[in-house]
């Protein structure tokens, strides 16, 4: 059976859920197959992001990520799937594009680590955890999609994930602070000055920026790296990663001109930017 086979299924709302996404963005220059699958990774990955950020009581929220997790153990049993009918699709796509039970376990211990308390400044080794886990195997699942060969693809998702997920804490500090959360890591806090790990404390500090900088540069690194890879891979398999982190560095060189000191307006790409990177991007 061909992936196009495999998942030619009725079309899910999975796309509806990605649109006006930048993620979107890179995906809908994606031939069909590889495309819908895509779009169910999102999907997978947005409903269990939800139950980590919702309101539900902790034990609840685990224990609906317990059941992501059953639910994906029984795709990777063989057992057929239960309802509801996106499941039945994830099934499809995994079969189709041979991705690992394990980049699905992982992104939903990622979840989880949301979900068990609001994480407040976590070491380096934690933050690196983490963002292994929402972003990195997030990468490691589309890399199989997109074509890519198992080393690159793997070394791809490792750099790019990273560099992504700190570009998004950088950008959603305010956000994540409303909700009692702080991802900066506490090595850069302490070396700014910056003594608490209370989110409005931190972010109304003085020294915000220089805790920062660090972060900004790690970006900067994982970014390069991930460029490395993407130069020696073939041009039509990192069309969607390539648009991916351009819109990114554009966002994170946006975070770095715009500053620290609040007000901290919200960083956004310009429809008309984001056109030109798909065009730039979309003729191999």
């Amino acid at each position: 059976m061909s992936a196009q086979e495999a998942i030619s299924l009725e079309q899910p709302p999975a796309a509806q859920r990605a649109f006006g996404s930048s993620f979107y963005l890179g995906m809908r220059i994606l031939p069909r197959a590889q495309r819908e699958a895509m779009f169910e990774i999102y999907a997978f990955c947005r409903a269990v992001d939800d139950i980590a950020d919702s309101t539900l009581a902790r034990p609840e929220r685990l224990r609906q990520l317990e059941a992501w997790r059953r639910d994906i153990d029984a795709i990777y049993a063989g057992t057929p799937p239960a309802p509801p009918a996106p499941l039945v699709r994830l099934a499809a796509i995994a079969r189709a594009f041979s991705l690992e039970r394990a980049d699905f376990i992982a992104v939903i211990d990622g979840m989880e680590m949301d979900a068990l308390a609001d994480i407040r400044a976590p070491d380096t080794a934690t933050l690196d955890l983490y963002c292994d886990r929402v972003a990195c195997a997030v990468g490691r699942l589309s890399v199989r999609v997109f074509g890519l060969r198992h080393d690159e693809g793997r070394a791809l998702a490792d750099h790019l994930g990273r560099a992504l997920q700190l570009t998004n804490i950088l950008r959603d500090l305010d956000e994540d602070a409303e909700v009692g959360r702080l991802y900066l890591p506490r090595e850069a806090l302490q070396a700014a000055g910056i003594l608490t790990d209370d989110p409005a404390a931190v972010l109304a500090h003085p020294a915000l920026a220089r805790a920062c900088a660090p972060v900004i540069a790690r970006a900067h690194t994982h970014f390069e790296e991930a460029d490395a890879i993407m130069a020696r891979c073939p041009r039509r398999a990192a069309r969607a990663p390539r648009i991916m982190s351009a819109v990114y560095k554009i966002i994170l060189a946006d975070i770095a001109a715009r500053g620290f000191a609040p007000p901290r307006p919200r960083v956004r790409v310009s429809r008309a930017r984001l056109v030109w990177i798909l065009l730039s991007n979309a003729i191999v």
